[in-house]
């Protein structure tokens, strides 16, 4: 999937083309405007449809993997490939609850949240919490004081640990921290969040990330999460706890995995700038985001991998249109646009070791950051 390789780094980082961080010359009108119309129409029905799809193909999982329980390799194989199917099918039905968060599953909001909230409840995801969250996100992407997710640091702020993890070592312990931890310590601790004055947690009503007229429904965000929480201990009570973590706790370690991996890498990328409020837009910041090629995945996700950039654009247009919709636009994006080909497990790799820190490049772009590399 996708439309070319320009944003492939090569081999001489320092040729690498950055991506322009001027004001657009276009609208989000214009954009808008290039789109078929009928791409923003929400269908309840077909946003069940992919729904009831990805629940069959998860029922199916656990079906042939339990029916067809065998000892031995070939036993273990076969629960490899139940967790590697069900962790990428349960990812798609997240997206599918994110999406529910943007108004973008039908036109009803109220179904909207609805599905959306038993749907993250079962993932063990607040999701009024990170709804309110998101959309803030949403609302001030590429921003170094106000983004809330993934916010880069200033070189002035490196801790001296980076030190030690700024090589081939410390890089896969920290790759390996983030995919397996990085989702739970961001909810609780709003690490790799937006700073505020206080501590953050998508688990408190009262906290600052949220206001007077959102703290209801973080309690209610609270409760889904114990339910579900406490129907897990129940089965583990009745079928033991490994039955447990082999049907339910493995596929969701991988669910979490790839959203933090998917998050990561549609805004980290060594071409992508970031601005401070002197010089930060909604539409430069809604262009800082690059879309990827995730092969046979990329269906499996509902796209959310390879049409981020539409998406940010248009966060209440439904999954099923925006390949369509990234399309349309791409004439008029030109080099707005961003696609990065490079298979995703070199492109973790090295966003990791080229994305430590971000500085402007002089006094005449003091408000613009780019992401750099210490050793660079």
């Amino acid at each position: 999937m996708g439309g070319g390789g320009r944003m492939t780094l090569p081999p001489n980082r320092e040729k690498m083309e950055r991506v322009p961080s001027a004001k657009p010359p276009f609208t989000v009108g214009q954009l808008k405007k290039a789109i078929p119309p009928h791409c923003f129409n929400r269908s309840m029905i077909k946003s069940f449809s992919y729904l009831a799809f990805d629940f069959v193909l998860s029922s199916l999982a656990l079906y042939l993997t339990t029916f067809f329980t065998m000892g031995g390799l070939v036993g273990w194989a076969m629960w490899l490939g139940y967790w590697i199917v069900q962790g990428c099918v349960l990812t798609g039905v997240w997206v599918i609850a994110h999406e529910c968060g943007h108004h973008a599953f039908s036109d009803y909001s109220w179904v909207d949240d609805a599905v959306g909230f038993v749907l993250h409840s079962l993932l063990l995801v607040p999701y009024f919490s990170w709804k309110y969250s998101h959309r803030r996100h949403h609302s001030n992407t590429g921003s170094l004081e106000q983004d809330e997710v993934f916010v880069p640091v200033p070189k002035e702020e490196l801790k001296w640990t980076s030190n030690l993890v700024n090589n081939p070592l410390g890089r896969l312990v920290t790759i390996t921290i983030v995919l397996t931890l990085g989702w739970p310590l961001y909810l609780a601790f709003n690490v790799s969040g937006r700073k505020y004055p206080r501590f953050a947690c998508h688990y408190d009503p009262y906290g600052p990330i949220y206001n007077n007229r959102e703290r209801l429904q973080i309690f209610a965000s609270d409760f889904g999460v114990l339910g579900v929480a406490y129907s897990l201990y129940l089965l583990a009570s009745s079928f033991g706890l490994l039955w447990v973590i082999k049907i339910y706790g493995i596929p969701l370690l991988i669910v979490n995995a790839f959203l933090v991996l998917i998050t990561y890498l549609q805004h980290t990328h060594p071409a992508l700038p970031h601005y401070d409020n002197t010089e930060w837009e909604w539409l430069r910041g809604a262009l800082a985001t690059v879309d990827r090629d995730y092969g046979i995945l990329n269906h499996v996700f509902h796209h959310i991998t390879d049409t981020h950039v539409a998406h940010h654009l248009f966060s209440t247009m439904p999954h099923y249109n925006a390949m369509e919709a990234t399309k349309a636009i791409r004439p008029i994006l030109g080099s707005y646009y961003h696609f990065d080909g490079t298979p995703v497990y070199k492109a973790v790799w090295r966003e990791f070791r080229e994305c430590v820190y971000v500085e402007a490049d002089g006094p005449q772009q003091s408000g613009v950051f780019w992401y750099k590399n210490k050793m660079a």
